[in-house]
């Protein structure tokens, strides 16, 4: 997930633990409160007022959204492991809004800069900050002013990615909010539609993204960077929609995949190769087999 890079007293980079040193956003922890809350509230309307079509629409909206997160914002836009037709980009942005993890800019300059500087104090989610950092914290925290840039001029350069830059939150209320109660209204569960495909949702995937932050540096295998805490967890994938092999993909960033293998469970990257079949999709970029033996062999792992 990210956040802006919003400016901050310069701090010492080579602290160990960025808790206290830089100003907390208190809006961005009230929405977060306010949302658990409307999520634990989702939870029990939808087992007081059960209705088929409202789960169904949250799991649909979930799809949608954690998707939009996983192959567009992640693996599309950060990492331009494929290219996509402008239709699968606008999908992508409306509901990676939807998602309310910032715009796709600023979320992919945050994640970028994470892969440049893995466990290095400018990683903007570093466990070594401490789990609880990694998985939530730095977002409830300014960025540093000392926070070195890092360059997002491809996607500066796409219209698309640009207007949703630029209204993001408006978009993020309509596609996160708005549709969904409006859809769950025609029967007569809008109530239900905002709090189950609106909160409740928007809760599981923000905890399902920030899991591959901490959990997936902190548990599993590194089965292709012995030295890199990012790590392979099947566990992980289950619940990010296959973004849990993470050594692999810290060691291989432009692979359209992070489940290699064909039991991997990665329906981020089984999106993908459909939209590639529809025509939607294309220039897929695959690590050779070779590198990848190379990397398992010089790290002493397997997957």
């Amino acid at each position: 997930m990210s956040s802006p890079a919003d400016a901050a007293t310069p701090l010492d980079s080579s602290h160990p633990n960025y808790w206290g040193q830089t100003s907390v956003r208190w809006a961005i922890i009230a929405f977060f409160a306010l949302a658990h809350g409307l999520a634990v509230w989702g939870a029990v309307h939808i087992v007081t007022h059960f209705s088929w079509a409202t789960l169904s629409l949250g799991i649909g909206w979930y799809l949608l959204c954690g998707l939009s997160i996983t192959a567009g914002y992640h693996r599309l836009f950060s990492h331009q492991s494929y290219k996509a037709s402008a239709v699968v980009r606008a999908l992508y942005l409306m509901f990676g809004a939807a998602s309310c993890q910032n715009s796709a800019l600023a979320w992919c300059q945050d994640h970028r800069r994470h892969h440049r500087y893995t466990d290095e104090p400018a990683d903007p989610y570093s466990t070594s900050h401490g789990f609880l950092w990694a998985h939530i914290g730095w977002i409830w925290h300014v960025t540093p002013a000392d926070t070195p840039e890092v360059k997002v001029d491809d996607l500066e350069r796409d219209p698309l990615v640009r207007f949703q830059h630029n209204f993001w939150v408006p978009l993020a209320v309509m596609f996160g909010a708005v549709i969904p109660a409006a859809i769950a209204g025609l029967w007569g569960d809008a109530l239900g539609g905002l709090l189950v495909a609106g909160f409740l949702r928007l809760v599981l995937a923000w905890h399902s993204t920030f899991s591959v932050n901490s959990f997936a540096h902190t548990f599993g295998q590194r089965a292709y960077a012995a030295g890199a805490s990012a790590r392979d967890s099947a566990w992980v994938a289950l619940i990010s929609l296959g973004e849990g092999y993470h050594s692999f993909h810290h060691r291989f960033q432009s692979d359209y995949r992070n489940g290699v293998r064909w039991y991997h469970f990665d329906p981020s990257k089984w999106l993908i190769w459909t939209l590639s079949r529809l025509g939607l999709a294309r220039q897929l970029i695959r690590v050779p087999v070779r590198s990848r033996e190379a990397a398992q062999s010089t790290a002493g792992g397997r997957a």
